[in-house]
């Protein structure tokens, strides 16, 4: 009777909606699909779409002409030496950070972990402040820096402080789960085995976190590149010297340059895009590797019972 009366609902019930394999109504699904075209298109595809427009706007030539003009091009050059320093000192940091965090239990693990999330709940313009207080011409340590000519506010060596402090958890967040996940087992046979830590490392956990580290890299890199806020305060906006790319687009856009302001953020736009695309890729590349592993290892299991 049961049986019967839910077979007659069933069939009700599909004669008013279709549903997937999942049970779900298919009109829910194409709404949620429609919304969030909708929402991407409106709050990311046509802010894109128009930083390209205004660029190109005037004309290939003034495009050019924007992006080879000197100060431009010194922001530019800025803006790859920060993050090509900046970058690889977070992945040492954050490496060590992680394996420590992960693998050791020590006095004072917590307020490691604490002070890794410092950069993310504190203001970029904040973190720069602090920077300005340490090393600036009143700060704690101004004085001394001053009697032995040692520039570090307003100068390269700030924006790459600034730019360290607010790009370090990128890398140390993405491999402290992933370190947690995998457990130490590996490490302490290779250990026993007779590896040493240097060995054990190379050998057993680099290849482990690979894709995770380079995936951290990528997000490191981005943040890198597009900082602002801290990098504002410590730089002094010295046109041609201090000025990363966001910075001469902030000085462009308020000299009502247009043309030339948009130029400069579509060629943000495009790293940021190509950026993207290489975590996409990175993305899929440890997807499979680890769909691989997962079929790999039940085909182990049943060699090794079949032998």
């Amino acid at each position: 009777m049961a049986g019967a009366v839910s077979g007659r609902l069933g069939r009700q019930g599909s004669a008013h909606h279709k549903f997937d394999a999942t049970g779900e109504a298919v009109w829910v699904r194409y709404t949620l699909i429609t919304v969030a075209v909708l929402f991407l298109t409106l709050f990311l595809f046509v802010p894109l779409a128009s930083v390209f427009y205004e660029a190109l706007r005037k004309g290939v030539e003034t495009y050019w002409e924007a992006l080879i003009e000197p100060d431009a091009l010194s922001a530019i050059q800025l803006t790859l030496t920060v993050a090509a320093i900046a970058v690889p000192l977070n992945l040492v940091f954050g490496v060590a950070a992680a394996w420590a965090i992960a693998k050791f239990e020590f006095p004072g693990k917590s307020l490691l972990t604490t002070l890794i999330d410092l950069p993310f709940s504190v203001s970029p313009v904040i973190s720069g402040l602090v920077y300005v207080l340490m090393f600036g011409a009143q700060g704690w340590f101004g004085p001394w820096l001053e009697a032995h000519d040692i520039k570090i506010m307003f100068a390269v060596p700030g924006i790459v402080l600034a730019t360290i402090f607010v790009t370090f958890p990128f890398v140390a967040r993405e491999l402290i789960p992933l370190m947690q996940a995998q457990g130490s087992e590996e490490e302490e046979a290779a250990i026993v085995l007779g590896a040493s830590g240097w060995q054990t490392f190379w050998h057993i956990t680099l290849p482990n976190i690979r894709w995770g580290l380079l995936y951290g890299v990528i997000l490191c890199n981005a943040r890198a590149m597009g900082e602002f806020g801290a990098v504002s305060v410590v730089s002094g906006h010295i046109r041609g010297l201090t000025n990363t790319m966001p910075l001469h687009v902030e000085i462009l856009y308020n000299e009502y340059n247009f043309a030339a302001a948009f130029a400069v953020a579509s060629l943000l736009t495009l790293l940021a895009l190509v950026t993207l695309g290489i975590k996409t890729l990175v993305e899929l590349r440890a997807r499979k590797e680890n769909e691989n592993a997962a079929t790999e290892r039940p085909l182990a299991a049943l060699q090794g019972q079949a032998s």
